[in-house]
């Protein structure tokens, strides 16, 4: 269970999935393929929904893209977003061929005349829209007002875009406002759910690769959540989105607010360690990939922290020389040869998640 005390916003539903309204945080990704690829998108849109992904969106620049959109949307089961920037056509076609929402930055459109175009489509179409304000791409009389895309402009052009969709009539919105300076993104954040109760879509825009990418948004997403700020989230990293989908479920579980799947606690190895720890661990990871079920598993390398963990846990092992020690709710079960952990390990995880599946109603992955 957290701690942490979200922020109430008001409901709004994407494809059948609650954003704000005291959900749990939702969690998206961004395909990297080119939409056109039919193929190739649906395939990374699976692969994605395997790992947790609950909304993906997707690239619209162009016309046969738009078109695309329809058949890539007919063969998969995640709520798909149109990503739109500069002709509303594209977000009117990408509505037609069945998105569940729309992200737009009214700040990149031609006029407003195309962005009322899209509103009314949207409304009609009980489509939301996200407002999304990037510090790369605010409008010019805002960076000149501020001299840049800082915390005040950011905030500025969030507001002055969301009352202008307002006065259209929409009111299934959610707002993002991302810059890839942490400091600059928190605190525009924080700013902004001061002045509107729309749910917030949160990330670190353009953090960087697996490890910078990863410390950026543990840190101001982790931190915004933990303020209970966001109701939904991508984290954006130089690789494979699936690796976004992974790091956004650590950064939850790590809060307390989701839990999906196994949580591995793993030590980082020191001088006493006796076996490969490494090997087992991404052994053990790769044996339940897929799996949602919440679980906590142990694997250590040595007799120091080692039982601790693993009796904390729902299985572990205690490594030793050539051997580990096998815990099973709290209790030493047999000594397991080295080579023999990771069979064991994944074996029965596999049997306490079928058998959690029988006893519980399988609801215990949001909380």
């Amino acid at each position: 269970m957290s701690d942490v005390i979200r922020r109430k916003t008001r409901p709004i539903y994407l494809g059948g999935i609650a954003i704000g309204g005291g959900a749990p945080v939702v969690v998206q990704s961004m395909t990297n393929t080119d939409t056109r690829d039919v193929d190739a998108t649906v395939a990374q849109i699976s692969e994605l929904a395997l790992a947790g992904c609950e909304i993906v969106r997707l690239a619209v620049p162009d016309m046969d893209a738009a078109r695309a959109f329809g058949r890539i949307k007919r063969r998969v089961s995640p709520p798909l977003i149109a990503d739109i920037h500069f002709d509303h056509r594209l977000a009117l076609a990408a509505l037609e061929e069945g998105a569940d929402g729309l992200r737009i930055n009214p700040g990149t459109m031609k006029d407003d005349s195309a962005v009322a175009k899209v509103a009314e489509a949207a409304i009609r179409r009980k489509v939301p829209i996200r407002v999304g304000v990037n510090s790369g791409s605010l409008p010019k009389d805002i960076l000149e007002r501020y001299g840049g895309p800082g915390t005040d402009a950011l905030v500025e052009g969030a507001v002055k875009q969301v009352a202008f969709l307002e006065s259209l009539g929409v009111e299934q919105m959610k707002v993002s406002i991302k810059s890839s300076n942490v400091p600059t993104t928190i605190k525009a954040y924080e700013m902004l759910s001061e002045r509107m109760d729309y749910p917030l879509h949160l990330g670190v825009t353009e953090a960087g690769t697996l490890i910078s990418g990863t410390v950026k948004s543990s840190i101001g997403i982790g931190y915004l959540l933990y303020r209970g700020i966001g109701d939904t989230l991508r984290v954006s990293l130089t690789r494979p989105p699936v690796e976004e989908v992974k790091v956004a479920y650590e950064i939850l579980k790590a809060l307390g607010l989701r839990q999906r799947g196994p949580e591995i606690i793993s030590c980082p190895t020191c001088g006493r360690c006796e076996i490969d720890l490494f090997s087992l661990v991404d052994e053990v990871e790769r044996g339940l990939t897929g799996v949602q079920f919440p679980l906590k598993i142990a694997i250590m390398g040595c007799v120091v922290n080692g039982p601790g963990e693993a009796r904390e846990a729902d299985i572990g092992i205690a490594g030793g020389r050539g051997q580990g020690i096998f815990f099973k709710k709290g209790q030493v079960v047999r000594k397991i040869p080295e080579a023999d952990l990771a069979e064991v390990l994944i074996r029965e995880a596999k049997a306490l998640i079928a058998y959690g599946r029988l006893t519980t109603d399988g609801g215990s992955e949001n909380r």
